[in-house]
């Protein structure tokens, strides 16, 4: 049996894996669950999976759980909750569903306790790939993504060698705005940004997804995922999303995985690979689609996906530096201090403040990532 410690338990990755969870009780032990601030939902999970340890966002609200909770639950709160949760709670797999850079120290923490790790939290790579990936080889720990296109790419890399591959196409839906021009966006309200047309996720990753940001991410993610240098690495669009991604090998054969757009899939298979499971999503019906159809990806289109590249290829701190502006702009957008079009330009503007350092240390990133943020809270 499985030992599962759930990061971001009741954000919309967190709530779906527990999902697939209660659905194989015989399988799996919910040992620790981590949330921020939905106090009654966390509480209505820690009826439901009666975890060992609950982390909860602030010290208030851990009072409110420990009030609620039954009385053998240990309660921790804040980032030191999170690595507790992570490296403490005495599981053997820790689910990393947070957003934001705020997984990265509890996914090194899960790590350090010899934790295999299923990862949704692509900011962990983004931030500090170089260090995290470096010691999960040192501890001999599997890190098993969950992010549809990075599940996608490892369903279609099983068993083949690395010389074998020409290159990675991650497909892109094109977000909520896809069909508009950039003279266009210049009046988008955060409602309209919000509304994702194939996927139900979290507000900062519907944004990431309007402005390719998150597309971006997932680029460099995949760079340390799989080892590849970005030239390998391709995006296309794909308006229904129903390939999550394709290898192209140098054979020129094209393999591609597919489905329903229904995250529990990749969430279970990062929890019961090699093997597979009955799934509770709805399967494809490919002559009832009809059709797929694919586009190029444009930069102009989409800046954030070309400061996505140029800082994953400058390397060392240049991408935390991009995700931390990054998220600084989501998050002022969505409280409506900035707009739309903003968002890339606040990256930009940090980015090109920014002297990369390479193979920086955890402290550098972290001083990087603050430094970062002050930057782009700053941008007028």
């Amino acid at each position: 049996m499985k030992k599962i410690a759930v990061l971001g338990s009741t954000g919309s990755i967190g709530t779906q894996t527990l999902d697939v969870l209660s659905r194989r009780p015989e399988d799996y032990e919910v040992v620790g669950l981590a949330a921020g601030a939905n106090i009654g939902l966390l509480l209505e999970q820690v009826q439901q999976f009666k975890p060992r340890w609950v982390s909860a966002g602030t010290a208030e609200l851990a009072a409110q759980v420990r009030a609620e909770a039954p009385s053998d639950v240990r309660v921790v709160h804040g980032e030191k909750g999170l690595r507790q949760i992570a490296g403490e709670s005495g599981a053997n797999y820790v689910v990393c569903a947070l957003v934001g850079s705020l997984g990265l120290t509890s996914t090194l923490a899960a790590i350090e306790a010899g934790a295999d790790i299923g990862l949704a939290n692509k900011e962990t790579l983004v931030t500090a790939g170089h260090l995290v990936m470096s010691r999960a080889r040192e501890k001999g720990v599997s890190i098993l993504p969950v992010d549809s296109e990075h599940s996608a790419i490892f369903q279609c890399l099983n068993g083949e060698p690395a010389k074998a591959i020409k290159r990675l196409m991650l497909t892109a839906s094109g977000g909520s705005f896809r069909d508009l021009g950039r003279e266009q966006l210049k009046n988008v309200t955060v409602e309209d940004a919000l509304k994702h047309p194939n996927w139900s996720m979290g507000a900062k990753v519907t944004i990431d997804s309007a402005t390719m940001a998150n597309k971006g991410l997932e680029v460099i993610e995949a760079h340390w995922l799989f080892d590849l240098p970005y030239d390998q690495i391709d995006v296309v669009l794909h308006p229904e999303s129903i390939v999550h991604s394709m290898v192209e090998f140098v054979d020129t054969s094209v393999i591609a995985q597919l489905g329903n757009p229904d995250m529990r899939v990749p969430i279970q298979y990062a929890l019961t690979y090699p093997e597979r499971a009955l799934s509770p999503a709805s399967p494809l019906d490919l002559l009832k689609q009809g059709a797929l159809h694919f586009r190029p990806m444009s930069f102009e289109r989409y800046p954030c996906l070309r400061l996505a590249y140029e800082s994953g290829r400058a390397g060392g701190t240049a991408t935390t530096v991009f995700n931390a502006a990054n998220e600084v702009a989501v998050a002022r957008f969505l409280r409506g201090e900035i707009s739309f079009l903003a968002i890339e330009e606040t990256i930009e503007r940090t980015l090109a403040k920014h002297v990369s350092l390479p193979s920086p240390s955890l402290e550098a990133i972290l001083e990087t990532d603050a430094w970062a943020r002050r930057e782009a809270e700053a941008v007028g």
